[in-house]
């Protein structure tokens, strides 16, 4: 690898990204012949295939992926280093991606708008997915930073908590429970739950919360893949559901949700801001990590609709 150059891991992690040459030469602005020859010329110099050539686009081989792996590793340190120059310079400019859980779109574009208030200049890419998905886009390097409920253990991040993350049971304005105190978990067993989809972190709760108790009652749900969705459907008297207390802030304000008292309810969690370990943050992501961290809490929907002696259970999945 000592012979390689910035052009041929350039060209790599281009092919690699779109699983075609000539897509490649488009995004480096290169002829594909140019691009065809750097990759040739990497794989003479490094004795191995990079790719297999097959008809549905090329597929890159284990040596493939780690010189994709070393790339974007090169790629962060020159983009801190130009950054870290800006700033020498007085310029506060730079980019960054960051992955947030499906809940967390309900304030986390007014939280990067009152960042970029004071960071005009700073641009930020808002990808947002499941928590599986989310988890993914950290294991392959794809966002700089995270915003979810429980931190991924299947490799080295360091998370910061910004702020309290409630989950409730909502149900219409008319339900036979509404108002109702402290009931059973018991007493919704004969109830439909609209619950999300596997792989989400309020699936995961749902089923965490009903774990070692008798819910041979308990109506078999409709999974649903959006909470948005899960709102309406409730409103419409379709069922009940598990569901962020930050999603349903609004609807509970103006009266067309209500939530259930349940014994254990709400479950409290919390909101992190996560990055890995192993991943140089650029000045810009730095500053909107601290920013997250010091004042994230303040942009939560929730914040005020539970009381502060809520029921914790800290190993809920998010």
């Amino acid at each position: 690898m000592k012979n390689a150059t910035l052009k041929q891991l350039r060209s790599v992690a281009a092919i690699l990204k779109s699983g075609r040459i000539v897509t490649a030469a488009k995004e480096l602005n290169l002829t594909t012949p140019a691009i065809t020859s750097q990759l040739k010329l990497l794989e003479t110099s490094l004795g191995v295939s990079l790719f297999d050539r097959t008809q549905g686009g090329m597929r890159p081989t284990a040596a493939g992926w780690e010189v994709f792996r070393t790339a974007s590793r090169i790629a962060d340190l020159l983009r801190e280093c130009q950054e870290r120059i800006d700033d020498l310079k007085g310029l506060r400019s730079g980019a960054m991606t960051v992955g947030v859980v499906s809940t967390g779109k309900y304030f986390a574009p007014r939280l990067i708008a009152a960042f970029m208030k004071t960071h005009p200049h700073v641009e930020i890419r808002m990808n947002v997915g499941n928590r599986d998905w989310v988890v993914e886009a950290l294991a392959e390097y794809s966002v700089d930073l995270a915003i979810m409920g429980r931190p991924p253990r299947d490799f080295d991040v360091e998370a910061v908590q910004f702020g309290p993350h409630p989950l409730v049971v909502i149900a219409p304005p008319g339900h036979q429970f509404a108002g109702r105190p402290r009931l059973p978990k018991r007493a919704l067993f004969g109830e439909r739950f609209l619950i999300r989809e596997e792989g989400s972190g309020t699936r995961a709760a749902f089923d965490t919360f009903f774990a070692g108790v008798q819910v041979t009652g308990l109506r078999p749900g409709t999974e649903i893949g959006s909470n948005e969705t899960i709102k309406q459907a409730v409103m419409a008297g379709l069922g009940i559901a598990l569901i962020s207390g930050d999603a349903i802030a609004a609807e509970i304000a103006d009266g067309r949700l209500v939530t259930l008292d349940v014994v254990g309810l709400p479950i409290m969690r919390q909101w992190f801001v996560v990055r890995r370990t192993d991943r140089t943050l650029s000045t810009a992501a730095t500053a909107f990590y601290s920013y997250l961290r010091d004042r994230g809490a303040s942009f939560l929907p929730s914040a005020g609709l539970f009381p502060a002696g809520a029921p914790t259970n800290e190993d809920s999945v998010a």
